[in-house]
């Protein structure tokens, strides 16, 4: 997936949510759907609206029928579903599926696959603060889905950041899928 989508669509906290379970069958309703994701109806609306954005979702020109879906993925919404689903299943325990709503989570994780320092994955994920980069790669790294280690091969010292565990499993889910 290019990580420009990608980074569009972790914008939202539910997005990849939403779409993992539409990916999994969960129909394209909005009260089924919000059910099974356990959000609040107002950042749920939003990703939803997100989505149709995008052009991940569309609402069904044939919705009004109790059995239809009143949402339905796109040609690029089922692509990114699926992605979205290898992303959620990445994640072993349910209790850290919390870290994925956070924005900047999976695109660090995506573009630290191999070995990165932190002005190269600036560069990658263009419109990051560095506070913003700062604080998610100290997440990651207390989470152990990161992991720090410091080139002392160069002055000045500079630390190098890449995937492990749990981030490694989700950045071979983005990853699998090519740019």
């Amino acid at each position: 997936m290019d990580i420009n989508t990608l980074v569009k669509i972790t914008s939202r906290a539910w997005s990849l949510k939403i779409l993992a379970l539409m990916h999994k069958g969960v129909p394209g309703r909005q009260a089924p759907l919000l059910s099974a994701a356990q959000a609040s109806r107002t950042s749920f609306a939003a990703s939803l609206k997100h989505l149709v954005e995008l052009q991940l979702l569309e609402r069904n020109p044939g919705y009004g029928h109790p059995l239809r879906p009143e949402f339905r993925l796109t040609v690029e919404g089922t692509q990114a579903a699926k992605v979205a689903s290898e992303i959620i299943d990445a994640v072993p325990r349910p209790v850290e599926t919390k870290i994925l709503r956070k924005s900047w989570t999976v695109p660090i994780l995506a573009v630290t696959e191999s070995p990165r320092h932190f002005t190269e994955i600036k560069s990658d994920l263009s419109s990051i603060t560095d506070r913003a980069l700062s604080q998610s790669l100290n997440l990651l790294h207390e989470r152990k889905w990161l992991h720090r280690d410091v080139d002392i091969s160069k002055r000045p010292l500079r630390p190098i950041y890449r995937a492990i565990n749990t981030g490694v499993n989700i950045s071979k889910a983005v990853n699998l899928y090519g740019p």
